[in-house]
């Protein structure tokens, strides 16, 4: 049996109150059953029951177990390869779609906070950090491509301008997002999973799926009942495991850390990110930090590929704060935790349907806290008929990782190296 506590990260100590909530025992009928109660599996079952259909949840460990209750908690817009290279990929008639649903997931995620009234330290503004002149000109690409698809909360920052809401110094200019922000991720999971039970839906905690019966009335089975269901959503992402073999090989685990520090003076947090807003610089392998709701530093970065869990997180992260920051070398780190996201070897979601009645969506490659809550609203549409976006999805091309899952963590390890050798040598 795995282990279905949350891991001790600060999420989990700061969590707000929530219904201990039963594992499924004996058999139910229902029309939807999700299968993972993280962002995608809550934001699906919220659509669908503001639909009218009946819903039932099934969650391996408990609401935000995964990737939605350990995340660095950034509102990021977009996906993890941008909309150029979607035009590249597919042509202009789905990549305008596709362009058009890149800043949705963020103004999803404000209508659930305003709508249900959930208490998740929601702040706006985000930054994106530029190193190099490389990175400079990015931003500055970027912020063109974002304004031609109707995006405009937007600014450039010079090096003066990005001091005066950043207290590093390794920066020299970036790009501010107004319509980007932070949350704390494990409460938006819970205040979401309380919306879905304000609506009649069922929720089952400790209730891993051990199995599918396919077919024209599919049946999800666990260790101690069954799903009878007209639809399913597998919802899994990085903890599916091998449930649905057919998605494994597209797609890898991956290990990111984060570390976060004790409560520090209200003079100390406002020198470092004056504006509260959340940070990501614009490496391949790129660090993260924000404040939290009581004024600790949230850091994280780096990439563990196969999702191991390394023994020493702080060892790894901390020097990255402190290059960053050195003002912070005296101040104790609290918490120290590692989360699993999915990657895809093209980095954009994978989205599809098996068979007539089970539809999925995973491999937010590292991008997930917004996109899971478009994929929620696409997957509902869906299964309501309306195909357009769940079709400009489903037509992304995906490719199996090379050598299969005995070299995939190695070889994209091995690219992974080159990549942040480019970012260090300011390729």
């Amino acid at each position: 049996m795995t282990n279905t506590a949350y891991p001790q990260s600060y999420y989990a100590a700061s969590a707000n109150p929530a219904p201990a909530r039963p594992a499924l025992h004996g058999e139910v009928e229902t029309d939807v059953c999700v299968i993972g109660a993280g962002y995608t599996g809550l934001s699906s079952a919220l659509f669908l029951l503001e639909s009218g259909f009946k819903v039932t949840v099934l969650e391996a460990a408990k609401v935000g177990f995964g990737a939605s209750g350990r995340n660095g908690g950034q509102i990021v817009n977009s996906y993890s390869r941008d909309i150029d290279v979607i035009e590249r990929t597919v042509g202009p008639q789905q990549a305008q779609l596709m362009g058009r649903m890149a800043f949705e997931g963020g103004r999803i995620i404000r209508e659930r906070v305003a709508q249900y009234q959930i208490q998740c330290d929601l702040k706006d503004g985000g930054v994106f950090a530029a190193i190099t002149g490389k990175q400079m000109s990015h931003l500055e690409s970027q912020k063109k491509l974002w304004e031609r698809y109707g995006h405009t909360q937007l600014e450039l920052m010079d090096q003066r301008r990005i001091r005066e809401v950043v207290a590093c110094d390794q920066y020299i200019g970036g790009m501010l997002d107004m319509s980007g922000g932070h949350i704390h991720p494990l409460n938006l999971a819970l205040g979401e999973a309380a919306a879905v039970e304000s609506l009649g839906g069922v929720i089952y905690e400790q209730s891993a799926a051990i199995r599918i019966d396919r077919g024209a009335n599919p049946v999800v089975y666990t260790e101690h009942g069954k799903v009878r269901a007209k639809f399913i959503i597998v919802a899994g992402n990085a903890y599916l495991g091998n449930l649905v073999p057919e998605l494994a090989a597209k797609s890898m685990p991956c290990g990111t850390q984060v570390i976060t520090t004790e409560p520090l003076s209200e003079e100390l947090a406002s020198t470092l990110l004056p504006q509260d807003y959340c940070v990501e610089d614009c490496n391949y392998l790129l660090d993260y930090y924000r404040l939290s709701g009581d004024k600790r530093l949230i850091f994280g970065g780096g990439v563990v590929y196969g999702a191991r869990d390394p023994a020493n997180i702080e060892a790894i992260i901390r020097p990255k704060m402190l290059k960053a920051f050195p003002q912070l070398k005296d101040v104790k780190i609290d918490y120290a935790w590692t989360g699993n996201f999915l990657l895809t070897l093209s980095r954009l979601p994978q989205v599809g349907r098996l068979g007539d009645n089970i539809y999925y969506s995973q491999g937010c490659s590292g991008h997930g806290v917004t996109y899971t809550h478009l994929a929620g609203k696409v997957l509902a549409e869906a299964l309501r008929g309306q195909a357009e976006r769940f079709d400009a999805f489903a037509g992304l091309p995906h490719y199996p990782f090379p050598g299969g899952q005995l070299l995939r963590t190695p070889l994209t390890a091995l690219g992974a190296w080159y990549y942040t050798l480019r970012d260090k040598l300011g390729f």
